[in-house]
């Protein structure tokens, strides 16, 4: 089997290049995804595994990433929960929690797993095409992530209103429920054979420090402690608008990568953290968005810099999802330059 960039980042031992993916790699920037979603549905191409796959491996094949991510929602055990799901213009739920009163629309049927079945067989189909030095990832959405979607509907704006379910007891109704589903469901994609799962909390920002140390730390440290117990491949978590003052309540989780937003200085976190976590990040995605001239100007700066810093436990990325509206010449430029400056 060759040697995967990613897995050997993870394991803080790569020495050259470090791997790089991308946050949405596969999206509505790309004109693979655009021909696809002319002929389907995104939940077509979400569910059928067949289709999920061939999403999937289209910036592969189109610009030779290190590694492949699901192609899925975060969103699809809220749907298993009996939330239903659509998409129209974003993510729709049919209802949202915000009251102890709708726990009775809850789904709490033992198979509601079943109903995401369609992700493991995507990651075995996945497995099957995708070459042996590529590295493939698994994701879920994190707990509070979850709850503030089933509560506001978006993780747009303040969220007083999930906020306020920390108080109140829905969260604690709500991750009764969640909690065993998501589980499993991390498990169900582990026997998939993915090199590692992601966990994405992208609403971690929007908590005190003080929430998020008493309130959602210790649920992470449940979930990942039970999927340890089960499971040993790595675990990335992915805490927006989060710093060091968030970071040092995640030093007795079993996590192997910590991921970072832009607004993190990224040599920083790899000189304070590094020795306990392999970092992924951090250019901010909306550089992609900018003249071809200053993109080059600003990426040649950054992999410089990076150049200087040694590689070991860095996984090139950005710091959130490619954004729409990217050019594609922007994501090739951002490839050949990694690769120019930091080696191959």
């Amino acid at each position: 089997m060759k040697d995967k960039l990613l897995v050997k980042a993870l394991g803080r031992c790569n020495a050259h290049r470090p791997p790089v993916w991308l946050m949405r790699q596969a999206g509505r920037y790309h004109r693979h995804y655009q021909i696809l979603k002319k002929q389907h549905s995104f939940m077509e191409l979400c569910k059928r595994p067949e289709l999920s796959c061939e999403v999937t491996m289209g910036p592969i094949e189109d610009f030779d990433f290190d590694a492949a991510i699901l192609f899925s929602d975060l969103l699809f055990p809220l749907e298993a929960m009996g939330m239903g799901l659509k998409y129209e213009v974003g993510p729709q739920l049919d209802w949202h929690f915000q009251s102890l009163e709708d726990q009775k629309y809850f789904y709490r049927e033992k198979d509601a797993l079943e109903k995401l079945v369609f992700q493991k067989e995507a990651l075995e189909l996945i497995r099957t095409k995708l070459p042996e030095d590529k590295g493939l990832l698994g994701f879920v959405g994190a707990p509070w992530t979850l709850f503030c979607y089933a509560t506001e509907g978006s993780h747009q704006g303040d969220l007083a209103l999930s906020r306020a379910g920390l108080k109140d007891g829905r969260f604690e109704v709500f991750l009764e429920i969640l909690q065993p589903l998501l589980l499993e469901t991390m498990c169900l994609q582990a026997s998939a054979g993915p090199d590692a799962l992601v966990l994405f909390d992208t609403c971690a920002g929007h908590l005190t420090v003080q929430e998020y140390a008493t309130k959602v730390v210790p649920i992470l440290q449940q979930l990942l402690e039970s999927f340890r117990k089960r499971f040993s491949i790595p675990l990335v978590y992915f805490a927006k608008n989060t710093g060091s003052v968030y970071w040092q309540f995640l030093k007795d989780l079993p996590i192997n990568c910590l991921a970072i937003d832009w607004n993190q200085d990224l040599i920083e976190t790899l000189e304070n953290w590094g020795d306990r976590w392999s970092i992924q990040g951090n250019v901010d995605p909306h550089w992609l968005l900018l003249e071809t001239s200053e993109l080059e100007k600003k990426l040649r700066s950054f992999f410089t810099r990076m150049k200087t810093v040694g590689h070991a436990g860095w996984i090139c990325s950005l710091g959130h999802g490619v954004l729409p509206k990217t050019p594609e010449a922007h994501v090739r430029l951002f490839l050949k330059l990694q690769r120019e400056i930091l080696g191959s």
